[in-house]
């Protein structure tokens, strides 16, 4: 089993397309048709036409099944087609779909896509309104009694053991809101461009649910983003500088849930990117050290501090000044928190770019990126590489 041992994925397939919408508060059309736009940049970006497609791969969490975004795009037949569960926690997974897809000849090339009104549409952040009965749900049911509601109170419960644990204050999480800000800042397709911020605006920001403040939270966001991943040898035949995916790999901890798992041994971590964390630097045969950029989910900013922690960045309780120095450059493209919350899929996008050498704001020499998907939930992560890293 993969979780036991190195897998045999990495560098057999590539990301070669990435494609996105504009990103804003009321966009004004489908999330059908959000999708088509990311999907035809993403495929024009690739240097390929929905032709060359057969097979997509999404979210559950989605309303513009597979079938149906071929036919809007003009696809023909399709030979793979796949979702993955847990919301943002799928977003790297949905490219290890499509790479195992690759590698094993079910599919030639395969097309990654979430699409919605998150803002004017459904919001995820108003959290639990009306769910169907699953066993899932049932999690759920012994804490929305007490007042959890919504995803940033799932959240603060864990947060507050954090600082608790390691003697902080919530400006430990700080640091993560104006890292990303200072990128959004300088990126003009983020929606808070020339937008940066300060720790005292940090500070000053109302309280959601405590410890988290308004800028402790990501935003909500109406926008598509496609990526286009294709075998590492036609890859190299395409226009884009391909960005090999090294390993991919997705994670469940024990006694997990969905957002809730309050009744682990501890709450200062995140079991679940540790199974990620393990396998990533197991298959890959690297190490934190060797890591350029870290793109890492950013629904709340206390949990990139502990996701810095289970990859080994730094020790428990260390991440916020790990941030504070700028020890690793992190969420260049503004994250969620400041670019767009497309659950996790545009920080897919900021990694290719990374790569690529095409960044707005480009680490020289970036070879390896790290890229996380949600957190608190069944996840997934990535490492991408050059064509000869």
């Amino acid at each position: 089993m993969s979780v036991r041992r190195a897998d045999s994925l990495g560098g057999r397939a590539a990301i070669v397309g990435i494609g996105a919408t504009e990103f804003s508060k009321d966009s004004g059309r489908s999330e059908l048709k959000l999708a088509v736009e990311a999907v035809w940049a993403a495929l024009d970006d690739a240097g390929l036409t929905p032709a060359d497609v057969d097979g997509l791969v999404t979210f559950t969490m989605d309303t513009s099944p597979e079938i149906t975004v071929a036919q809007a795009v003009g696809m023909g037949e399709l030979s793979f087609f796949s979702r993955i569960h847990y919301g943002g926690g799928a977003a790297c997974a949905t490219v290890q779909q499509a790479a195992l897809a690759v590698a094993s000849g079910v599919a030639d090339v395969v097309v990654c896509y979430r699409a919605f009104n998150e803002r004017s549409g459904r919001r995820f952040g108003s959290g639990v309104q009306h769910r169907e009965p699953t066993a899932e749900g049932t999690a759920l049911g012994w804490n929305l009694p007490f007042g959890l509601l919504t995803p940033a109170s799932w959240v603060a419960m864990a947060a507050q053991r954090y600082l608790h644990t390691y003697n902080l204050t919530p400006e430990a999480f700080g640091h993560v809101a104006v890292t990303d800000r200072r990128h959004a800042a300088r990126n003009p397709a983020a929606y808070f461009y020339e937008k940066p911020i300060t720790l005292a605006d940090h500070a000053a920001s109302r309280w959601i649910v405590e410890p988290l403040r308004l800028l402790d939270c990501c935003q909500e966001t109406d926008g598509g983003q496609a990526i286009v991943v294709t075998g590492a040898e036609r890859a190299r035949d395409l226009p884009r500088p391909p960005a090999v995916i090294v390993a991919a790999a997705q994670g469940a901890g024990r006694a997990q849930e969905q957002m809730t798992s309050f009744y682990r041994d501890g709450m200062t971590g995140l079991p679940e990117m540790d199974v990620v964390a393990r396998q990533l630097w197991r298959t890959s045969g690297l190490a934190p050290a060797d890591i350029d950029v870290g793109i890492l989910y950013d629904h709340f900013t206390p949990f990139v501090l502990m996701q810095l922690e289970e990859f080994g960045f730094c020790g428990p309780g260390e991440a916020a000044d790990f941030v504070a120095d700028d020890a690793l450059p992190l969420n260049t493209h503004g994250g969620q928190l400041g670019e767009a919350y497309l659950h996790g899929m545009n920080g897919i996008a900021e990694a290719v770019r990374q790569i690529r050498g095409t960044s707005v704001n480009q680490i020289p020499g970036a070879a390896r990126t790290l890229v996380t998907a949600g957190t608190g939930v069944p996840t997934s992560g990535l490492i991408l590489g050059t064509d000869g890293g």
